[in-house]
């Protein structure tokens, strides 16, 4: 017997993997893998465990997936997800032959399918997530601007300042001066009580 698999949408990190296993094991349905987005399962699942996973899914934010095109935008988004959070090397890749290649479809035909059903284009999807790991990184304050802009694959820090600014209307700087100064003003407040 073939393992099923079955595709969850907002599962986007270890925490996400860690609660559907839980779930699943509540359900008693035995799974091979839970990955991003993915659940891999040894057996058939009856009605009613599908009806509990997909409502106690939806209680914890997390939805089960069924539409073929939903499936596929949600894979693509996975692996952007994936690549720019999840993966502690330098990224110097091409994303549409990464997403082609890992996902056996032509890029153009999944460019066009995720701006239809999600409004935004793959590359903005991109922006915003190296930005959120731009924010993340800057907030660890381990790595400096120059070394941020080398791992996220910028061509230089003046293109990621540039589209730092576009996407959050401050600057690198000033978003890590504005934390240092919340910072200071919670460790001021702690002291007064």
């Amino acid at each position: 017997m073939d393992n099923q698999k079955l595709h969850i949408k907002y599962m986007v990190s270890l925490r996400c993997i860690m609660v559907v296993k839980e779930e699943l094991r509540n359900l008693g349905i035995r799974f091979v893998n839970v990955s991003l987005g993915e659940v891999e399962i040894m057996e058939n699942v009856t009605r009613n465990q599908m009806e509990a996973l997909r409502t106690n899914l939806k209680k914890i934010g997390l939805e089960l997936l069924e539409d073929k095109r939903n499936i596929l935008i949600n894979k693509v988004k996975n692996e952007v997800i994936t690549l720019i959070h999840h993966s502690d090397s330098i990224l110097k890749v091409n994303f549409s032959e990464y997403l082609s290649n890992q996902l056996g479809y032509d890029y153009t035909y999944l460019s066009n399918l995720f701006s239809d059903v999600t409004g935004i284009t793959i590359q903005q999807f991109i922006i915003f997530n190296k930005i959120e790991k731009v924010k993340e990184l800057l907030l660890y304050n381990e790595l400096n601007l120059t070394e941020i802009s080398y791992k996220l694959d910028y061509s230089s820090v003046s293109h990621l300042s540039n589209q730092f600014k576009k996407v959050t209307g401050l600057t690198p700087s000033y978003f890590k001066h504005m934390r240092e100064l919340r910072k200071a003003q919670a460790e001021k407040n702690k002291s007064v009580f």
